[in-house]
């Protein structure tokens, strides 16, 4: 054997296409038996009937191992479990809805090999997303503002499909706060990325995905305010330019009076434009404080990042 690959696969609202996907992953697999394999699928309490169709999956092949939560935790920890629980020398992650081109996975591997490559992590590039302008636009600031807040290697594409080496998941799985974020994480273990281009597919069902918006803005904030300080210098340095100006528009008043002999009257609706704003400004910036000392509270209280119901076909290692 070359080695063990291990896939992971956080299934939410993915009981019409999971079976696809551990079809498809065992179909590629068989290409190449030089190499054995091992999925696990973390159920992060799905509403619909996923794990019904994890236990049967799972009776049928041993290979196949599911991770039960006792509650929705989210995408982020569902992966920190399935990473912790992985055993393999390049861990494969993908997502449950059928979009991931699965048979392309020899195309991440390859990068990572030490004979054909140095890199450390790679992942999928779509030249043409499968969703909605709005969330293409999302990606986009995401990206943007990650490049700068979290340093993450401009240019760079973080997609849902990638492969990484057990060394870099290691690393990872160090991290025990609450709110894990897998992209920072990676930044933080190593600079050595690779895009690779392929097409991402269409969804294998007619459902919604169960990444919603509040969804995707929660990660972002997770993302930024536990891996990043940037926010809170941002803050003092919109603060610092509202008082500025303010000092500014106060000396141009003085002169006025001065050289006029009478001050500018500058009316009711600038006056509260100006309040607004400004109070504006001090509610967004309490609020980032905000965010920042209740992750620290929840953390210094040793929320858990997840909690495990049952495992399944894990009891053969």
């Amino acid at each position: 054997m070359d080695g063990l690959i291990s896939f992971v696969i956080p299934c939410y609202r993915s009981e019409y296409t999971i079976k696809g996907v551990t079809d498809e992953i065992i179909a590629t697999m068989n290409l190449k038996m030089e190499y054995d394999y091992e999925i696990i699928c973390v159920n992060d309490c799905s509403p619909d009937g996923v794990m019904y169709v994890l236990r049967d999956l799972a009776e049928q092949n041993k290979q196949i191992k599911v991770i039960n939560f006792t509650k929705n935790f989210s995408k982020e920890n569902a992966l920190m479990a399935g990473l912790r629980h992985a055993k393999g020398d390049y861990i494969v992650i993908l997502d449950d809805d059928g979009q991931c081109p699965v048979d392309k996975t020899w195309k991440l591997i390859e990068p990572l090999q030490e004979k054909t490559g140095e890199y450390d992590v790679a992942m999928a590039r779509y030249a043409e997303k499968k969703e909605s302008a709005f969330k293409r636009f999302g990606s986009l600031v995401n990206r943007r503002i990650s490049e700068n807040l979290i340093d993450q290697p401009k240019g760079l594409y973080f997609e849902n499909f990638l492969a990484m080496k057990k060394s870099v998941a290691q690393q990872i799985i160090t991290y025990k706060n609450p709110y894990p974020c897998l992209q920072p994480l990676m930044v933080q273990a190593t600079h050595s990325f690779i895009n690779v281009d392929m097409e991402e597919r269409e969804r294998a069902d007619d459902k919604a995905s169960g990444f919603t918006f509040i969804k995707s803005f929660s990660q972002m904030m997770d993302c930024f305010t536990n891996f990043s300080v940037k926010p809170l210098r941002i803050a003092s340095i919109m603060g610092m330019l509202v008082a500025a100006a303010g000092f500014i528009y106060g000396i141009i008043t003085v002169i006025q009076k001065i050289i006029l002999g009478d001050a500018i009257d500058a009316g009711y609706a600038s006056i509260m434009a100006v309040l607004l704003f400004i109070g504006g400004m001090i509610m967004m910036i309490l609020g980032m404080i905000g965010e920042y000392v209740g992750r620290m509270y929840i953390s210094v209280n040793n929320s858990p990042q997840y909690v495990i119901k049952e495992e399944i076909n894990f009891d053969q290692e």
